[in-house]
């Protein structure tokens, strides 16, 4: 039978019909909706884990165990996850274990633009990329045999375009294949002197995985009607030099991307005249062509940042392209902005009224560096703002304690900001930070998270208090504020910083867009009271805007949540 299938829910079939069964990631867009689809089968268990790091090794353990296992991460977090990655390639796996990683060309929703086909090759491990959903499904499945047949963690690599376009897969039956644990700890106790006899393995592994890709049907050779050309190519990528040159010219469709075929490779470039390597972000395809001393065009003729597509690759190439659609010329921009009625909205307000350094996080709350609020300093990585505004004050010797803040998202802050709190309170700074709880992962699509309550199945849970973990940790002094009550944001932020010593301030109210939460009416302009003064603006609240000189409300957007009511000094905005 063939469906429809996002690339991100054909890995998910592709991990229930090869018998995955345990699956661990933390959400990050492209890579969320992997787990959201596979734990809808009640065959595979799966969780949301903390971080990347608990996920990758719970995934191990699974593994271990005898279980084929799954984790998923974007880009990003493959970062937090390094640290295990980098091991068990040395240790190898016991049932088969894929490691999904998505990245964010054109960084969508990311803070930079990674490509993580480096990590294949510093790390040793075999990766994978599907170019549609077909392959999502098909090389989901190929990645545990690999893994099992040649003892190593696997990569799936996604993109945005693949994780979240549709095409049509074939789907199949599963099929279960569990292993004994037999324990062996020359293999998986790393230290030293197991260690660097496993080096050796891993470096066979690699030649034995090179081997094999000359043969891997994933590594395919599409013929051309003209040889003047070449393109060896992978991913989204290879979807557009079809589009663009149909059959005209010879394709190397490398589907394992590491390690890549070097005579199949060779023998390609010796059939054309002129060798392209066209790929998004880094030239890593075309820096081992040229490593093998093999002239090819890459980075000189296709853009090394942002996205590629089908008018980008053609105007490189200086070929037309009539089915173009230019869409930076047809769809006027609409910058990202927090929905009406957002928690944080009036927090922000309160820190840029108060004029005060912030060092911001990343989630929903990131927008708060946004014009008009415009209050956050800095923004760095998952966890950096705690850690970072410890060092903020100790290299200030507390000058600036009274006017700084660190702003994390509930999420966020059990993700990789306790540690940094824990250093806080062991390392004696005067720091006061702001956990943003809005009783969801809000950014990646509301995912619950250990605060919440619930698992990912939305099944009652143990729920961490953030209060009591705070004070755990040994933080005496926190808490806990509306941040639709302006004045009490205001009152206590500064009651926090004038404090001599660390404080926590919890801003709790849920997200807006949470479909438990009740809202009220919609807030109306009394155009008589309203003077023009624009003081509503200030907190740029999409729901607000100006027309013929006044205030409007849009009555669609409005939750009546009160925070633009108590700027307005005239009375001018009014509950029905």
């Amino acid at each position: 039978m063939k469906q429809l299938m996002l690339g991100n829910e054909a890995v998910a079939r592709g991990l229930y019909e090869a018998g995955c069964m345990f699956v661990s990631s933390y959400p990050g867009t492209p890579s969320t909706e992997i787990t959201e689809a596979v734990a809808k089968y009640p065959e595979v268990y799966a969780e949301w884990a903390p971080n990347e790091k608990v996920a990758m090794e719970a995934a191990f353990g699974a593994s271990l165990a005898g279980r084929r296992s799954f984790c998923a991460m974007k880009h990003v977090g493959l970062n937090v996850a390094a640290d295990p990655l980098f091991t068990i390639s040395y240790t190898g796996v016991n049932a088969g274990m894929v490691i999904g990683v998505a990245d964010d060309a054109g960084m969508h929703s990311s803070q930079n633009e990674q490509d993580s086909r480096h990590y294949a090759r510093s790390s040793k491990i075999p990766m994978l990329e599907p170019s549609d959903s077909a392959e999502a499904l098909e090389y989901a499945k190929l990645a545990y045999e690999l893994s099992e047949q040649f003892d190593t963690p696997v990569l799936l690599k996604m993109c945005t375009r693949v994780s979240h376009s549709q095409s049509l897969v074939e789907l199949g039956d599963r099929t279960e294949k569990l292993k004994e644990y037999v324990r062996d700890v020359p293999k998986y106790v790393m230290m030293p002197g197991f260690a660097k006899k496993r080096h050796p393995v891993v470096e066979a592994r690699t030649a034995a995985l090179t081997e094999y890709a000359e043969t891997a049907p994933i590594n395919r050779l599409e013929p051309g009607r003209s040889n003047k050309y070449g393109f060896i190519t992978d991913s989204t990528c290879y979807q557009y030099v079809k589009e663009i040159c149909g059959d005209e010219y010879p394709v190397l469709k490398l589907g394992m991307v590491w390690p890549m075929p070097e005579k199949k490779i060779q023998d390609f470039a010796a059939s054309v005249e002129k060798l392209f390597v066209v790929e998004e972000l880094d030239g890593f395809i075309e820096a081992h062509v040229k490593f093998m001393s093999i002239p090819c065009s890459g980075k000189d003729t296709f853009p090394l940042i942002d996205e590629l597509s089908q008018n980008k690759i053609a105007e490189a190439l200086h070929v037309p392209f009539e089915q173009g659609i230019r869409l930076e010329e047809t769809i006027p921009p609409r910058p990202p902005v927090m929905c009406a009625g957002c928690p944080h909205r009036g927090l922000f307000y309160t820190l840029k009224k108060n004029k005060l350094t912030v060092l911001g996080d990343i989630g929903c709350y990131t927008l708060g560096a946004a014009a008009p609020l415009a209050a956050v300093d800095s923004v760095i990585c998952m966890g950096a703002s705690v850690s970072g505004i410890h060092g903020f004050s100790k290299s200030q010797n507390g000058a600036m304690d009274n006017r700084t803040v660190a702003v994390i998202g509930d999420s966020t802050f059990m993700h990789s900001g306790i540690t940094g709190l824990v250093n806080i309170a062991y390392n004696e700074s005067n720091a006061t930070v702001i956990i943003v709880d809005n009783s969801i992962t809000g950014m990646t699509g509301h995912q619950q998270n250990p605060t919440t309550g619930f698992n990912l199945k939305g099944d009652p849970c143990a729920k961490i208090d953030l209060e009591t973990l705070c004070r755990a940790v040994g933080i005496k002094r926190v808490r806990v504020i509306d941040p639709y009550d302006l004045k009490q944001c205001d009152e206590v932020i500064k009651e926090e910083l004038s404090a001599n010593e660390p404080s926590v301030i919890i801003s709790r109210r849920p997200c807006a867009l949470l479909k438990y939460v009740k809202h009220k009416a919609p807030l109306q302009v009394d155009t008589d009271k309203c003077v023009s003064c624009k003081a509503c603006m200030k907190i740029g609240c999409p729901a607000i805007s100006i027309a013929d000189g006044k205030a409007k409300i849009d009555a669609t957007q409005c939750v009546g949540c009160g925070v633009c009511q108590q700027l307005c000094k005239f009375g001018a905005l009014k509950e029905d």
